[in-house]
């Protein structure tokens, strides 16, 4: 209670309403509510309304801005961003901006630190995290499947592995290492595709990288795939359940048990939408996939042919749109 009666003698702090709170007034003008100024430059807070100093030496805890640039540049920040645990150092190199006119002291010592080579193997390698991450943000991956990547590569880096091979089947190799390892696997013809690499490079990559890290990367079976292909084909709910089923009693099938986990679910695809009456021609599967039109009505004709092992109750209960009077004879 003492507390309180020196605060109200003074007139400087009081408690008004609320048990917590406490709130900063002046003892001349005693306004409610108080217009305090906090003087950020001499560092003191000044009633408003009369000028008195009700406190000094407080904290600016806004960002710092540091201006040392005259009438070519901006107004440059001395405070730099988070460090980055995938590039070398301690990433406190300064750089210096080559001004907007492009012209006198900021260029000329632009110029000049551009010619040092401290710092070249440094932006060579953010240059490629960003190739990394462009390429990937192209296809809608996940930002921790670009991480699983980068940091591929950077084992790659730190090995001088990459050494006397094609830098762009390096990234393709830790882009489709990065999906399978972060179980959201792409097809060889999705990275080729997006890498503008060709297949075989690709898969020799891929092997020589998890041989040399000693990663292994797991398997993509037709499930993995069957979700995003049939998303992007716009097929409903029913069609994708009875893909998934298809595919994996597609396994069993001794005659296509060989081929790719993509064929599979591109032909898998074409069987279901068939049978619940939202078709998609070959093409347009292909076109989503990847995989040859030729290559999907081949390994559908092996499934037509197995169809009355594969069409179980479960595909074709009730209230299912499923009927094998939709499928079309190969």
């Amino acid at each position: 209670m003492s507390n309180t009666t020196d605060d109200k003698d003074n007139n400087i702090l009081t408690s008004p309403d609320k048990k917590w709170s406490v709130v900063l007034t002046c003892p001349d003008c005693r306004k409610e509510p108080p217009n305090i100024v906090e003087d950020f430059a001499s560092g003191d807070l000044v009633c408003g309304d009369c000028g008195l100093v009700l406190g000094d030496r407080i904290i600016d805890t806004r960002s710092e801005w540091r201006t040392f640039a005259n009438d070519e540049g901006g107004d440059p920040s001395r405070v730099g961003s988070a460090a980055n645990p995938l590039l070398d150092g301690d990433q406190l190199d300064t750089l210096i901006a080559s001004g907007n006119g492009g012209s006198g002291l900021a260029h000329n010592l632009n110029r000049i630190q551009g010619r040092t080579a401290y710092e070249v193997h440094g932006k060579v390698l953010a240059q490629t995290y960003k190739d990394i991450s462009s390429l990937c943000e192209a296809f809608t991956m996940s930002k921790s499947t670009i991480d699983i990547a980068k940091g591929l590569y950077r084992k790659m880096e730190n090995g001088k592995l990459q050494r006397g091979r094609n830098s762009d089947a390096i990234i393709a190799g830790c882009i489709l290492l990065a999906c399978r390892q972060d179980n959201a696997p792409r097809s060889y013809a999705e990275i080729c595709k997006l890498t503008k690499v060709n297949r075989k490079d690709i898969g020799r990559t891929l092997k020589f990288i998890k041989a040399k890290l000693g990663t292994d990367s797991g398997k993509t079976s037709s499930n993995d795939l069957i979700g995003r292909f049939c998303s992007n084909l716009g097929l409903d709910q029913d069609t994708q359940r009875i893909t998934n089923i298809l595919a994996e009693m597609a396994k069993d099938i001794q005659s296509i048990a060989g081929k790719s986990p993509v064929s599979i679910a591109s032909a898998c695809i074409y069987m279901a939408s068939h049978l619940t009456g939202n078709s998609r021609d070959a093409n347009e599967i292909s076109k989503i996939s990847g995989v040859g039109g030729t290559t999907i009505k081949t390994t559908y004709k092996v499934l037509y042919q197995n169809r009355n092992t594969l069409l179980t109750p479960e595909i074709m209960r009730e209230g299912s749109a499923a009927n094998e009077s939709n499928l079309i004879e190969p």
